[in-house]
Protein backbone atom coordinates (compact mmCIF):
# COMPACT_ATOMS: atom_id res chain seq x y z
CA UNK A 1 0.00 0.00 0.00
CA UNK A 2 1.34 3.40 -1.23
CA UNK A 3 0.62 6.87 0.16
CA UNK A 4 0.98 9.91 -1.79
CA UNK A 5 2.97 12.30 0.92
CA UNK A 6 3.17 16.33 0.73
CA UNK A 7 6.93 15.30 -1.75
CA UNK A 8 6.68 13.58 -4.75
CA UNK A 9 7.94 10.41 -3.20
CA UNK A 10 5.68 7.68 -2.91
CA UNK A 11 5.53 5.80 0.03
CA UNK A 12 5.35 2.29 1.09
CA UNK A 13 2.88 1.60 4.79
CA UNK A 14 4.17 -1.01 6.32
CA UNK A 15 3.46 -0.20 9.94
CA UNK A 16 0.37 -1.80 10.33
CA UNK A 17 0.76 -3.10 13.84
CA UNK A 18 0.73 0.82 14.68
CA UNK A 19 -2.84 1.00 12.76
CA UNK A 20 -4.55 -0.22 9.72
CA UNK A 21 -6.83 1.36 6.96
CA UNK A 22 -10.66 2.06 8.02
CA UNK A 23 -11.48 -0.99 5.01
CA UNK A 24 -14.16 0.29 2.63
CA UNK A 25 -16.61 -2.36 3.55
CA UNK A 26 -16.37 -1.22 7.17
CA UNK A 27 -16.89 2.45 6.30
CA UNK A 28 -20.20 1.49 4.09
CA UNK A 29 -21.69 -0.43 7.25
CA UNK A 30 -21.03 2.47 8.96
CA UNK A 31 -22.20 5.11 6.99
CA UNK A 32 -26.34 4.70 7.77
CA UNK A 33 -25.46 5.02 11.74
CA UNK A 34 -23.38 8.47 11.28
CA UNK A 35 -26.53 10.10 8.53
CA UNK A 36 -29.94 8.74 9.53
CA UNK A 37 -29.70 5.87 11.67
CA UNK A 38 -29.31 8.37 14.59
CA UNK A 39 -31.27 6.28 17.11
CA UNK A 40 -30.24 6.17 20.97
CA UNK A 41 -29.82 1.94 21.42
CA UNK A 42 -31.55 2.69 24.66
CA UNK A 43 -35.04 4.59 23.52
CA UNK A 44 -37.72 2.46 23.08
CA UNK A 45 -38.80 3.51 19.66
CA UNK A 46 -37.88 2.33 16.17
CA UNK A 47 -35.08 4.22 15.35
CA UNK A 48 -33.48 3.40 19.24
CA UNK A 49 -34.76 -0.52 18.61
CA UNK A 50 -32.70 -0.25 14.86
CA UNK A 51 -29.88 0.83 16.41
CA UNK A 52 -29.94 -1.46 19.07
CA UNK A 53 -30.82 -4.38 16.98
CA UNK A 54 -26.77 -3.32 14.72
CA UNK A 55 -25.05 -3.20 18.05
CA UNK A 56 -25.85 -6.60 19.03
CA UNK A 57 -25.55 -8.12 15.41
CA UNK A 58 -22.07 -6.54 15.92
CA UNK A 59 -21.46 -8.22 18.99
CA UNK A 60 -22.31 -11.75 17.59
CA UNK A 61 -19.97 -10.82 14.76
CA UNK A 62 -17.17 -10.30 16.79
CA UNK A 63 -17.58 -13.47 19.07
CA UNK A 64 -18.10 -15.38 16.10
CA UNK A 65 -14.60 -14.24 15.28
CA UNK A 66 -12.60 -14.97 18.60
CA UNK A 67 -15.21 -17.93 19.19
CA UNK A 68 -16.91 -15.99 22.19
CA UNK A 69 -20.76 -15.98 22.65
CA UNK A 70 -22.47 -12.89 22.09
CA UNK A 71 -23.20 -12.38 25.97
CA UNK A 72 -19.61 -12.70 26.82
CA UNK A 73 -18.56 -9.45 24.40
CA UNK A 74 -18.36 -6.06 26.29
CA UNK A 75 -17.40 -2.88 24.00
CA UNK A 76 -15.11 -0.09 24.78
CA UNK A 77 -13.63 2.68 23.68
CA UNK A 78 -10.51 0.56 22.89
CA UNK A 79 -7.73 -1.58 23.67
CA UNK A 80 -6.69 0.53 26.51
CA UNK A 81 -9.79 0.43 28.02
CA UNK A 82 -10.65 -2.61 27.93
CA UNK A 83 -6.86 -3.68 29.39
CA UNK A 84 -7.64 -1.29 32.06
CA UNK A 85 -11.45 -2.93 32.98
CA UNK A 86 -9.86 -6.13 32.81
CA UNK A 87 -7.06 -6.08 35.11
CA UNK A 88 -8.07 -3.94 37.60
CA UNK A 89 -11.72 -5.28 37.64
CA UNK A 90 -9.72 -8.72 38.37
CA UNK A 91 -7.95 -7.10 41.17
CA UNK A 92 -10.48 -5.53 42.66
CA UNK A 93 -12.97 -9.24 42.21
CA UNK A 94 -10.15 -11.09 44.55
CA UNK A 95 -9.32 -8.21 46.67
CA UNK A 96 -7.70 -10.21 49.23
CA UNK A 97 -5.44 -12.01 46.80
CA UNK A 98 -2.49 -9.57 46.71
CA UNK A 99 -0.06 -9.95 43.53
CA UNK A 100 -0.52 -9.71 39.56
CA UNK A 101 2.02 -11.82 37.71
CA UNK A 102 2.87 -10.14 34.01
CA UNK A 103 5.91 -10.66 31.67
CA UNK A 104 8.66 -7.22 31.25
CA UNK A 105 7.24 -6.96 27.47
CA UNK A 106 3.98 -5.98 27.82
CA UNK A 107 2.06 -3.18 26.21
CA UNK A 108 2.21 0.09 28.04
CA UNK A 109 -1.37 -0.46 28.70
CA UNK A 110 -1.43 -3.23 30.52
CA UNK A 111 2.02 -2.20 32.02
CA UNK A 112 0.39 1.04 33.24
CA UNK A 113 -1.80 -1.06 34.60
CA UNK A 114 0.30 -2.91 37.18
CA UNK A 115 2.38 -0.09 37.88
CA UNK A 116 -0.80 1.57 39.26
CA UNK A 117 -1.80 -1.58 41.36
CA UNK A 118 1.82 -1.61 42.39
CA UNK A 119 1.59 1.89 44.08
CA UNK A 120 -1.65 0.76 45.80
CA UNK A 121 0.47 -2.23 47.76
CA UNK A 122 0.03 -5.55 44.94
CA UNK A 123 2.96 -7.37 44.32
CA UNK A 124 3.55 -7.07 40.56
CA UNK A 125 5.77 -10.27 38.98
CA UNK A 126 6.98 -9.32 36.02
CA UNK A 127 8.42 -12.71 34.33
CA UNK A 128 11.15 -12.22 31.79
CA UNK A 129 11.13 -13.37 28.89
CA UNK A 130 13.50 -15.57 27.28
CA UNK A 131 16.42 -14.33 24.47
CA UNK A 132 14.01 -15.68 21.50
CA UNK A 133 10.78 -13.31 22.76
CA UNK A 134 8.78 -15.84 24.13
CA UNK A 135 8.33 -16.28 27.66
CA UNK A 136 8.66 -19.73 29.92
CA UNK A 137 5.34 -21.96 30.50
CA UNK A 138 7.70 -22.88 33.97
CA UNK A 139 8.51 -19.50 35.09
CA UNK A 140 4.74 -18.26 34.78
CA UNK A 141 3.95 -21.13 36.60
CA UNK A 142 6.38 -21.05 39.34
CA UNK A 143 5.22 -17.02 39.74
CA UNK A 144 1.26 -17.72 40.23
CA UNK A 145 0.25 -18.77 43.83
CA UNK A 146 -2.99 -18.56 45.34
CA UNK A 147 -2.65 -15.10 46.36
CA UNK A 148 -2.40 -14.20 42.24
CA UNK A 149 -5.10 -12.16 41.77
CA UNK A 150 -4.84 -11.98 37.94
CA UNK A 151 -1.86 -13.23 35.44
CA UNK A 152 -1.88 -10.90 32.16
CA UNK A 153 0.49 -11.36 29.41
CA UNK A 154 0.22 -10.13 25.70
CA UNK A 155 -0.84 -12.77 23.02
CA UNK A 156 1.38 -11.56 20.10
CA UNK A 157 4.25 -9.23 21.14
CA UNK A 158 3.09 -5.83 19.56
CA UNK A 159 7.07 -4.92 18.78
CA UNK A 160 8.02 -8.39 17.61
CA UNK A 161 5.53 -10.29 16.95
CA UNK A 162 6.02 -13.33 19.17
CA UNK A 163 3.41 -15.64 19.89
CA UNK A 164 3.08 -16.47 23.72
CA UNK A 165 1.92 -19.70 24.76
CA UNK A 166 -1.53 -18.43 26.62
CA UNK A 167 -3.01 -21.15 27.08
CA UNK A 168 -0.26 -23.32 28.07
CA UNK A 169 -0.35 -21.07 30.56
CA UNK A 170 -3.69 -20.74 31.91
CA UNK A 171 -3.81 -24.31 32.18
CA UNK A 172 -1.91 -23.41 35.24
CA UNK A 173 -3.40 -21.13 37.15
CA UNK A 174 -4.49 -21.42 40.86
CA UNK A 175 -8.25 -19.82 41.13
CA UNK A 176 -7.13 -16.08 39.85
CA UNK A 177 -8.28 -14.89 36.31
CA UNK A 178 -5.99 -14.82 32.97
CA UNK A 179 -6.51 -11.97 31.00
CA UNK A 180 -4.94 -11.78 27.60
CA UNK A 181 -4.30 -8.52 25.44
CA UNK A 182 -4.94 -10.21 21.92
CA UNK A 183 -4.73 -6.69 20.30
CA UNK A 184 -1.51 -7.59 17.80
CA UNK A 185 -3.58 -11.03 17.07
CA UNK A 186 -7.21 -11.03 16.38
CA UNK A 187 -7.41 -10.67 12.54
CA UNK A 188 -4.36 -12.04 11.67
CA UNK A 189 -4.43 -15.16 13.50
CA UNK A 190 -6.96 -17.95 14.61
CA UNK A 191 -7.53 -16.74 18.09
CA UNK A 192 -10.09 -18.92 20.36
CA UNK A 193 -10.79 -17.88 23.98
CA UNK A 194 -12.28 -21.74 24.51
CA UNK A 195 -8.53 -22.57 22.93
CA UNK A 196 -6.82 -20.17 25.05
CA UNK A 197 -8.04 -20.88 27.89
CA UNK A 198 -8.60 -17.17 29.61
CA UNK A 199 -10.96 -15.53 31.18
CA UNK A 200 -10.80 -12.24 29.76
CA UNK A 201 -9.11 -10.90 26.39
CA UNK A 202 -8.56 -7.54 24.87
CA UNK A 203 -9.39 -6.13 20.86
CA UNK A 204 -8.72 -3.26 19.19
CA UNK A 205 -10.43 -2.31 16.37
CA UNK A 206 -8.02 -0.10 14.66
CA UNK A 207 -5.17 -3.02 14.53
CA UNK A 208 -8.26 -4.60 12.46
CA UNK A 209 -8.91 -2.24 9.80
CA UNK A 210 -12.13 -0.80 11.85
CA UNK A 211 -11.91 2.55 13.19
CA UNK A 212 -9.69 4.14 15.99
CA UNK A 213 -11.84 4.60 19.12
CA UNK A 214 -13.64 1.26 19.33
CA UNK A 215 -12.62 -2.22 21.27
CA UNK A 216 -13.96 -4.73 22.81
CA UNK A 217 -13.22 -6.86 25.78
CA UNK A 218 -14.32 -10.88 26.25
CA UNK A 219 -15.43 -11.89 29.69
CA UNK A 220 -15.88 -15.53 30.23
CA UNK A 221 -19.31 -16.14 31.26
CA UNK A 222 -19.88 -16.68 34.77
CA UNK A 223 -16.92 -14.09 35.49
CA UNK A 224 -18.57 -11.08 37.60
CA UNK A 225 -16.18 -8.52 36.43
CA UNK A 226 -16.68 -5.02 38.29
CA UNK A 227 -16.69 -1.29 36.26
CA UNK A 228 -14.02 1.02 36.33
CA UNK A 229 -16.59 3.42 34.98
CA UNK A 230 -20.15 3.98 37.00
CA UNK A 231 -23.00 5.66 35.22
CA UNK A 232 -26.17 4.18 33.59
CA UNK A 233 -26.59 0.56 32.92
CA UNK A 234 -25.41 0.34 29.07
CA UNK A 235 -23.25 -3.18 28.21
CA UNK A 236 -24.74 -5.14 31.35
CA UNK A 237 -23.22 -2.31 33.32
CA UNK A 238 -19.92 -3.08 33.31
CA UNK A 239 -18.89 -0.48 30.79
CA UNK A 240 -21.87 2.44 30.84
CA UNK A 241 -22.27 5.04 28.37
CA UNK A 242 -24.32 5.55 25.40
CA UNK A 243 -23.08 3.30 22.86
CA UNK A 244 -20.78 4.00 19.96
CA UNK A 245 -23.64 2.52 17.17
CA UNK A 246 -21.68 3.88 14.25
CA UNK A 247 -18.12 2.60 15.95
CA UNK A 248 -19.77 -1.14 17.24
CA UNK A 249 -21.32 -1.76 13.87
CA UNK A 250 -17.20 -0.97 12.20
CA UNK A 251 -16.00 -3.12 14.53
CA UNK A 252 -18.31 -6.17 13.59
CA UNK A 253 -18.17 -5.66 10.05
CA UNK A 254 -14.06 -5.65 10.49
CA UNK A 255 -14.76 -8.64 12.89
CA UNK A 256 -16.93 -10.52 9.69
CA UNK A 257 -14.55 -9.44 6.90
CA UNK A 258 -11.59 -10.88 9.23
CA UNK A 259 -13.76 -13.98 9.65
CA UNK A 260 -13.93 -14.60 5.93
CA UNK A 261 -10.83 -13.31 5.37
CA UNK A 262 -8.50 -15.06 7.26
CA UNK A 263 -6.54 -18.13 6.23
CA UNK A 264 -6.09 -16.60 2.53
CA UNK A 265 -4.87 -13.35 4.38
CA UNK A 266 -2.54 -15.06 7.22
CA UNK A 267 -0.66 -17.47 4.00
CA UNK A 268 -0.07 -14.07 2.32
CA UNK A 269 1.43 -12.66 5.10
CA UNK A 270 3.53 -15.16 6.12
CA UNK A 271 4.76 -15.39 1.83
CA UNK A 272 5.29 -11.40 1.57
CA UNK A 273 7.01 -11.16 5.05
CA UNK A 274 9.78 -13.68 4.21
CA UNK A 275 10.11 -12.09 0.75
CA UNK A 276 10.85 -9.22 2.73
CA UNK A 277 13.57 -10.48 5.22
CA UNK A 278 15.39 -12.57 2.34
CA UNK A 279 15.40 -9.45 0.27
CA UNK A 280 16.86 -7.24 3.13
CA UNK A 281 19.79 -9.69 4.40
CA UNK A 282 20.31 -10.34 1.04
CA UNK A 283 20.90 -6.65 0.93
CA UNK A 284 21.96 -5.90 4.22
CA UNK A 285 25.22 -8.27 5.90
CA UNK A 286 24.52 -9.03 9.34
CA UNK A 287 20.55 -7.88 9.66
CA UNK A 288 19.03 -9.71 12.43
CA UNK A 289 15.98 -10.61 12.64
CA UNK A 290 14.74 -10.38 16.53
CA UNK A 291 12.65 -12.85 18.47
CA UNK A 292 11.52 -16.56 17.64
CA UNK A 293 11.70 -17.26 13.80
CA UNK A 294 8.73 -19.48 13.60
CA UNK A 295 6.28 -18.52 16.53
CA UNK A 296 5.36 -15.06 15.53
CA UNK A 297 2.85 -13.15 13.74
CA UNK A 298 2.61 -13.69 10.04
CA UNK A 299 2.77 -10.22 8.96
CA UNK A 300 6.05 -8.79 11.90
CA UNK A 301 9.64 -8.28 11.27
CA UNK A 302 11.68 -6.60 13.68
CA UNK A 303 14.95 -6.48 12.71
CA UNK A 304 18.25 -4.87 13.60
CA UNK A 305 20.12 -2.84 11.07
CA UNK A 306 23.55 -3.18 11.85
CA UNK A 307 26.10 -0.35 13.02
CA UNK A 308 23.49 2.33 12.42
CA UNK A 309 20.70 4.07 14.46
CA UNK A 310 17.12 2.70 13.33
CA UNK A 311 15.55 5.87 13.55
CA UNK A 312 18.46 7.65 11.03
CA UNK A 313 17.49 4.39 8.95
CA UNK A 314 14.37 5.59 8.70
CA UNK A 315 14.49 9.68 8.81
CA UNK A 316 16.91 8.76 5.45
CA UNK A 317 13.80 6.70 3.91
CA UNK A 318 10.79 7.96 3.60
CA UNK A 319 9.85 5.86 0.67
CA UNK A 320 8.89 3.41 3.20
CA UNK A 321 6.53 4.59 6.66
CA UNK A 322 7.46 2.23 9.29
CA UNK A 323 8.64 2.83 13.06
CA UNK A 324 11.68 1.83 15.29
CA UNK A 325 8.95 -0.03 17.95
CA UNK A 326 5.97 0.35 19.68
CA UNK A 327 3.96 3.78 17.87
CA UNK A 328 2.77 4.43 21.70
CA UNK A 329 6.89 5.10 22.54
CA UNK A 330 7.91 6.68 19.07
CA UNK A 331 9.56 9.49 20.15
CA UNK A 332 11.72 8.28 23.06
CA UNK A 333 15.06 8.57 22.56
CA UNK A 334 15.74 5.18 24.78
CA UNK A 335 16.30 1.89 23.13
CA UNK A 336 13.17 -0.14 23.30
CA UNK A 337 12.48 -1.92 26.63
CA UNK A 338 11.34 -4.82 24.96
CA UNK A 339 14.51 -5.29 23.11
CA UNK A 340 16.80 -4.68 26.17
CA UNK A 341 14.32 -6.98 28.20
CA UNK A 342 15.42 -9.88 25.83
CA UNK A 343 19.05 -8.97 26.53
CA UNK A 344 19.65 -7.46 23.27
CA UNK A 345 22.71 -4.85 24.07
CA UNK A 346 20.97 -1.39 23.90
CA UNK A 347 23.93 -0.51 20.93
CA UNK A 348 22.46 -3.04 19.15
CA UNK A 349 18.83 -2.27 20.21
CA UNK A 350 18.91 0.88 18.51
CA UNK A 351 19.05 -0.60 15.63
CA UNK A 352 16.17 -1.91 15.46
CA UNK A 353 13.04 -1.28 12.80
CA UNK A 354 9.46 -2.72 12.81
CA UNK A 355 7.86 -3.28 9.40
CA UNK A 356 4.35 -5.00 9.82
CA UNK A 357 2.32 -5.71 6.69
CA UNK A 358 -1.47 -5.31 6.12
CA UNK A 359 -3.92 -7.29 3.53
CA UNK A 360 -2.94 -3.95 1.10
CA UNK A 361 0.63 -4.86 1.04
CA UNK A 362 1.74 -5.93 -2.60
CA UNK A 363 4.72 -7.62 -3.74
CA UNK A 364 5.97 -4.44 -5.52
CA UNK A 365 5.66 -2.55 -2.14
CA UNK A 366 8.41 -5.49 -0.97
CA UNK A 367 10.50 -5.05 -3.76
CA UNK A 368 10.50 -1.18 -3.22
CA UNK A 369 10.75 -1.05 0.52
CA UNK A 370 14.03 -3.47 0.50
CA UNK A 371 15.87 -0.91 -2.15
CA UNK A 372 15.25 1.70 -0.32
CA UNK A 373 15.77 0.65 3.32
CA UNK A 374 19.25 -1.19 1.82
CA UNK A 375 19.93 2.07 0.81
CA UNK A 376 19.05 4.07 3.35
CA UNK A 377 21.12 1.97 5.31
CA UNK A 378 24.51 2.10 2.81
CA UNK A 379 23.95 6.02 2.95
CA UNK A 380 24.02 5.76 7.20
CA UNK A 381 26.93 3.69 7.47
CA UNK A 382 29.12 5.87 5.37
CA UNK A 383 28.56 8.66 7.92
CA UNK A 384 31.53 9.55 10.20
CA UNK A 385 28.51 9.29 12.75
CA UNK A 386 28.22 5.64 12.31
CA UNK A 387 31.70 4.51 13.08
CA UNK A 388 31.48 6.54 16.60
CA UNK A 389 28.32 4.32 16.71
CA UNK A 390 29.32 1.39 15.99
CA UNK A 391 32.58 1.67 18.76
CA UNK A 392 29.90 2.62 21.53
Amino acid sequence: MCFQTGSPVRSVYLDYNATTPVDPQVLEAMLPYLRDEFGNPSSGYAPGRRAQAAVEQARAQVAELIGASPDEIVFTSGATEASNLAIRGAAAMHPRRRNVVTSNIEHPATAACCALLERSGYEIRRVPAQANGILSCEDIAAAIDTETAVVTLIHAQNEIGTLQPISDIAARKHGGLVHTDAAQSVGKIPVSVRELGVDLLTIAGHKLYAPKGIGALYIRRGVSLPPVLVGAGQERGIRPGTENVAFIVGLGAACAIASRTLEASQKEMMRLSARLLAGLQGEIPGLVLVGDAVRRLPNTLNVLFPGVDGHRVLEACPAVLASTGSACHAASDEPSATLTAMGIAPAKAFGAVRLSLGRQTTEADIEEAVTALASAWRTISAEPAAASFREE
